[in-house]
């Protein structure tokens, strides 16, 4: 292993175990030591990656944002794009603790000076681009506003996680979300579209194992 790779691995580590500590201890709660006694690792390691907590909880915020964190597989239609990355998102929610402690220091009001917005801003206007595509394909009723269904989406989605995280440890968090698309795209999306539309709970590990296949066939081909 490079001495780069090692880098890389070490940060992965720092990463996965500060997603835990600040999902269970929040933002004030969390110590560094916690971070690298989980990871595993030394101080010294520690502040070759991060100069704070403060930047490392920054970090954590940024995987919300990561276009990894939600892979698009082509859809004839747009709007199940857009249902598929909810759905990819929220399957991660439930076993992903680097993404669980990165929604739990959005939702948290605490005394640090994290821009809490940067992760909702960025799923409003994910959803606005995908509903975009939608609309100008023919997929939604022509009076629909939008940015307020985009930022209707982020909203409803952190209500839901938050009841099924206080309810079930999130371990229903799919199934709701497959209950509020099901009751809210009707409104939006006309019914020819809605027809065609694959809402179902386990949507998103089936789009998550589609991206893979398709990922390694890209690989073979490329290689």
């Amino acid at each position: 292993m490079t001495q780069q790779e090692r880098a890389i691995r070490t940060r992965e580590l720092i990463l996965k175990a500060a997603g835990a500590v600040f999902a269970e201890r929040g933002y004030d709660g969390a110590t560094i030591s916690d971070v690298y006694s989980r990871a595993g690792l030394t101080k010294g390691a520690f502040y070759f990656h991060f100069s704070s907590k403060e930047e490392l909880a920054e970090a954590i915020l940024e995987v919300q944002v990561s276009a990894g964190t939600y892979p698009i597989v082509p859809r004839p239609l747009k709007l199940q794009e857009l249902v598929d990355a909810g759905f990819v998102f929220g399957h991660r929610l439930m076993h992903d603790q680097m993404l669980q402690g990165s929604v739990s220091l959005s939702l948290e009001r605490g005394t640090h000076q994290l821009d809490r917005r940067r992760p909702f801003l960025a799923w409003a206007d994910h959803n606005l681009a995908g509903l975009t595509e939608a609309s100008e394909q023919g997929e939604l009723y022509p009076w629909v506003d939008l940015r307020a269904v985009a930022e209707l989406l982020v909203g409803a989605f952190s209500g839901i996680q938050m009841l099924s995280h206080v309810l079930t440890d999130r371990e229903d968090l799919t199934q709701r979300l497959s209950v509020l698309l099901e009751q809210l795209l009707p409104n939006i999306a006309l019914p020819g579209v809605m027809a065609r539309l694959d809402l179902a709970a386990d949507r998103g590990v089936r789009v998550l194992a589609e991206a893979a296949a398709l990922a390694a066939a890209q690989g073979d081909a490329s290689s």
